[in-house]
């Protein structure tokens, strides 16, 4: 097994295992990859490989989500618009056609080791109004739940300037985060960072591994190099930054192999960016210092005691409900003798939690008119204090 050693000397580290110990993977993979510039088709042979790569993840118990470019790059052949840069009404219309084949290609490989593949179009809007990030996340959790494997891109045939990524590196970084994955692998036309650009400088020398985004890191970005695609080494950067701040590692590792994943395990030249937090740590030190409260949920001796030993704050323990908050909002939960005792994102509304307060999870439908989840704060979103 080849391994990379660290930047700073003796410690080294082994792609295989980053990769294997993981549970949760999001795996982007560029425009330059899978679609032939000059005809607009995607690279079958490359993507039946990769198909490969992601059956063998999952059948070692691992969850695949995909982050994929490619659909304006197919559409605008299809639409017969030519080279050059397209107005964002075209690379909308691009994208519209360009993504039925894109999924349908992606569908067809992935059947074959009887995967699952589920669709789903983003905006950074999405992913950043506090409910329509947790319905994204419900649902692709849900989705991985199931054993499925979502395929996401950047929903371009709505996005305006003002609510788009405009790059799928970010785009898979907010994913990354938003689901707590443990590895973001960057499938690229790149083998990874180096301290300048290789094609300009004789002197570029190879990273090969990041714990930090300094300024220093941050100097060594540059343009994108690929017509095909809209991402450059900054955008990896930025896509560096949200994933290790969710405890997320990231990897920049050429694409442009067959079965990448499997040459990223057996040590093809690769840059990690390794946090010093897991997604697990970094959600809840985001819960219990970086969000404001906006309520306060008052809970019995008996849920204190649920709490206490590591279950979800279920209905039938809450007491009261003080404040004003929304679905997805950060609560403070307290005793009855009003010690604090926890903070929490709640599953429910201040409204909503006042109807179920005192009651059986399986009445929640009953009372509200709908079946919401069965926890008030699920102990993932909960936070002792």
């Amino acid at each position: 097994m080849t391994k990379n050693k660290l930047q700073n000397g003796s410690d080294e580290i082994s792609s295989s295992k980053l990769l294997s110990d993981c549970k949760r993977i999001v795996i982007k993979i560029g425009s330059a990859l899978l679609v032939d510039a000059t005809r607009g088709t995607v690279h079958r042979s490359w993507l039946k490989a990769l198909a490969e790569d992601i059956a063998r993840c999952r059948k070692r118990g691992q969850e695949v989500v995909i982050v994929s470019s490619g659909a304006i790059a197919i559409g605008r052949r299809h639409l017969n618009f030519g080279s050059g840069i397209l107005k964002l009404e075209e690379s909308q219309a691009a994208a519209a056609t360009g993504m039925i084949r894109l999924a349908h290609a992606y569908e067809e490989l992935l059947a074959h080791h009887d995967v699952t593949l589920a669709q789903i179009l983003l905006t950074l809007d999405d992913s950043e109004d506090r409910r329509r990030y947790l319905n994204a996340r419900n649902t692709i959790n849900t989705l991985l739940k199931v054993g499925a494997v979502p395929l996401i891109n950047e929903n371009d045939t709505v996005a305006t300037d003002e609510i788009r990524f405009g790059d799928n590196d970010r785009l898979a970084a907010r994913v990354a985060a938003m689901i707590s994955a443990d590895a973001l692998v960057l499938l690229s036309d790149i083998d990874g960072l180096y301290t300048t650009d290789p094609g300009k400088s004789e002197h570029a020398e190879f990273v090969p591994v990041v714990r930090k985004i300094t300024p220093e890191i941050d100097a060594m970005g540059g343009s994108a190099n690929s017509d095909t695609g809209s991402g450059g080494m900054t955008t990896k950067l930025a896509a560096a930054r949200i994933a290790m701040s969710a405890g997320c590692s990231m990897v920049i590792s050429k694409g442009k192999v067959e079965r990448p994943l499997k040459a990223l395990e057996d040590g093809a030249r690769c840059t990690w960016f390794l946090p010093e937090a897991t997604p697990r740590s970094a959600r809840k030190e985001w819960i219990a210092g970086s969000l404001k409260t906006h309520g306060t949920i008052i809970i019995d001796a008996g849920a204190v005691s649920a709490l206490s030993s590591g279950k979800s704050l279920l209905p039938a323990g809450v007491s009261d409900v003080k404040g004003n908050f929304e679905r997805g909002d950060a609560v403070v939960v307290c005793s009855v003798d009003d010690q604090v005792l926890a903070h929490g994102l709640s599953a429910y509304s201040a409204g909503d939690v006042a109807m179920i307060k005192g009651h059986k999870t399986s009445e929640i439908e009953a009372l509200l008119g709908y079946r919401g989840r069965d926890e008030i704060i699920h102990r993932d979103d909960l936070v002792i204090m």
